[in-house]
């Protein structure tokens, strides 16, 4: 696995919550589906595909908010699944005919494989840093370890 790093960690905070929801029916149904939450299935989709990524393009995000070609594959994976159910039932229906769709466990499984990978690689970058000696927060100065 080659890591590119990361140019926007910012976008990544939003990216992997995001793969996390999609992957979690329980969240899908008592976050999405409460209309005193603010996040639902529509803000997920525009992190996912408009703001911080594309996932029907997501090789454009390597090195950007994507570590490795891994996750590029399993994104364009979750991407097309969505698509397919997005074209079902029509890019306006409700967030319950989603979860509803024969279609949506695919987006489930394929959200699944991909937040394993995210969190499995940030986790990995997080170990290599501090390995090379890199604390969180810094120590003050005169602080020993």
């Amino acid at each position: 696995m080659i890591d590119h790093g990361i140019e926007f960690p910012q976008y990544r905070l939003h990216i992997v919550p995001a793969v996390v929801a999609l992957a979690s029916p329980s969240w899908q149904r008592e976050v999405w589906l409460n209309p005193d939450k603010f996040e639902n299935l529509d803000y997920v989709v525009h992190i996912l595909f408009d703001d911080f990524c594309n996932a029907h393009a997501p090789q454009l995000w390597l090195g950007v908010s994507l570590r490795t070609e891994e996750e590029v594959s399993l994104m364009a994976d979750l991407g097309a699944a969505y698509s397919e159910v997005q074209d079902a039932i029509g890019a306006t229906a409700r967030d319950e005919a989603y979860l509803e769709s024969p279609g949506w466990p695919a987006v489930l499984a394929a959200a699944a494989r991909l937040a394993q990978v995210l969190v499995e690689n940030d986790l990995t970058a997080l170990s290599e840093l501090h390995d090379a000696g890199h604390r969180w927060p810094p120590l003050s100065q005169g602080e020993e370890e």
